[in-house]
C-alpha cells in the first residue's frame, strides 16, 4: 500500500518538478549553435501582427501532454488518483494554452 503511495507522490514531484523548471529537464543543447548577432532593424508592421514566440510555455505544454499520455495508459486507478491528476493536467494544459491565446 505505501509503495502506491509513494509512487503517486513520486510521479506528482516529478511533473511538479517539470513544471516549474522545464528548461533544467530538457538539459544542455551543446549541439545548438549560438545565433549571430545581427543589427536591430526597423520593425515592419506585419512583424507587430505575428505573436511571440514563448519557448518555455510550448516545452511545459509538450511535457504536460506526455505525462497525460502516461497518466492515460497507466494500469490501475491508484483509488481515484489518476482520474484527479489528469484532471489538474487537463487545468494546466488549458492555463498555459491561455498564456499563449493572452499574449
Amino acid at each position: 500500500m505505501k509503495k502506491v503511495g509513494f509512487l503517486g507522490l513520486g510521479l506528482m514531484a516529478a511533473l511538479l518538478f517539470l513544471l516549474a523548471f522545464p528548461a533544467a529537464a530538457a538539459g544542455p543543447h551543446p549541439a545548438a549553435p549560438a545565433p549571430p548577432v545581427v543589427a536591430a532593424a526597423p520593425a515592419a508592421p506585419a512583424a507587430a501582427a505575428m505573436p511571440e514566440k514563448h519557448p518555455h510555455i510550448d516545452e511545459a505544454l509538450e511535457h504536460m501532454r506526455a505525462a497525460k499520455k502516461e497518466l492515460e495508459t497507466a494500469a490501475h486507478d491508484f483509488k481515484g488518483h489518476r482520474v484527479k491528476s489528469l484532471e489538474h493536467l487537463n487545468q494546466a494544459i488549458r492555463e498555459a494554452e491561455e498564456c499563449l491565446k493572452v499574449d
